[in-house]
């Protein structure tokens, strides 16, 4: 099992992207694929047609999402925590995504950057930039 760690600049408020990750009609505006998903605790979410599915742990409106990934069998639970602050050109997002499989880590870890935060950072792009 491997731990994976990175930080992002967005730019939009912190309450912007709380609800990019969290409302399913604006995940699929940047992901381009339906989502299952809510900011509600206990629920359960799914996203890119199932390829990512889990359960919300803890949401902090506007600020924290925690959440168990399910990655079959693994008797450790693979746990994504998101915090968002402010940052002067929008928002910060560090992201930490403990116990992923080592079958999949690469995988994982190019989805976080190339498919997840690539995509929501070009969502967000100013077309002046």
């Amino acid at each position: 099992m491997k731990d994976f760690k990175n930080t992002y600049i967005i730019t939009a408020p912190p309450e912007e992207v709380f609800i990019a990750l969290t409302n399913p009609l604006t995940i699929e505006l940047w992901s381009g694929y339906p989502a299952v998903m809510d900011d509600k605790i206990g629920t359960e979410f799914s996203l890119w047609e199932g390829d990512i599915s889990g359960v919300n742990l803890e949401i902090v409106s506007n600020q924290k999402i925690i959440q168990e990934w399910f990655f079959g069998e693994n008797n450790e639970k693979s746990i994504v925590t998101i915090q968002i602050q402010e940052h002067k050109k929008g928002s910060l997002v560090e992201l930490n995504h403990i116990n992923i499989p080592d079958s999949d880590f690469k995988n994982i870890t190019e989805g976080w950057n190339k498919f997840y935060f690539e995509a929501l950072i070009d969502f967000f792009r100013d077309d002046d930039e």
